[in-house]
């Protein structure tokens, strides 16, 4: 597909004016969707893998929220994450997903709304490519936090300059003064796309919860 086709598909989901149309452009994208990143060379889900692989030990439940087409999923089972649940907002991305066979389970559910797990439930969660422009709020870090038990690990990637300007930078900072987790380490900010622009530079930031 041309890089024009690309393009069109990404600037339709950030420029999603509420979670309706962003999951349509989901949908819609998800027949295309890996080979499209795959020929940008996008190599965060490979970058997360690493810090999941250095801080959570294999063996608990992992939470890989905005799973997508499970193409974080797919680098986590091979790694030995056996026991994966995967939610996202598009239904068809999900279908994509449950054809890779990594997930025990996979669930529609929307980033920033209440999701459906008890407290405490998973080991860790992780959420790649998700802390984007029109995408899900800093808000939904509280119900991230909520579902890991505690002393589990939450790690996830956020777009540079949505860190800074959309609310993320002071929403991690208050749920830390809050005591309900601390913070691990941060990345340097990276660029997920080889011959991308700054603009889509990313951070990884890992949390242990309390």
């Amino acid at each position: 597909m041309d890089g024009s086709e690309r393009s069109r598909r990404l600037q339709r989901v950030y420029s999603a004016k509420d979670n309706r149309e962003l999951a349509e452009g989901y949908d819609l994208w998800a027949k295309d969707y890996e080979d499209d990143m795959l020929s940008l060379g996008y190599s965060l889900p490979a970058v997360a893998a690493g810090f999941v692989g250095r801080h959570v030990a294999p063996g608990g439940s992992l939470l890989d929220a905005g799973a997508g087409t499970g193409m974080f999923g797919g680098i986590l089972r091979v790694l030995g994450y056996g026991d994966l649940v995967g939610i996202d907002i598009s239904g068809r991305m999900l279908e994509r997903a449950a054809k890779k066979g990594a997930y025990r389970d996979l669930r529609r559910m929307v980033l920033g709304e209440p999701l459906g797990f008890d407290s405490g439930f998973f080991s860790a969660a992780v959420s790649v490519g998700v802390f984007t422009t029109n995408h899900a709020p800093p808000g939904a870090l509280d119900e991230l936090v909520r579902v890991v038990e505690p002393g589990g690990w939450v790690i996830f990637s956020v777009r540079d300059d949505v860190y800074r300007d959309g609310g993320f930078e002071e929403k991690q900072a208050s749920l830390e003064n809050d005591g309900r987790w601390g913070r691990v380490t941060m990345s340097e900010a990276f660029q997920p796309f080889p011959a991308g622009n700054t603009s889509h530079l990313n951070r990884l930031f890992v949390y242990k919860t309390a």
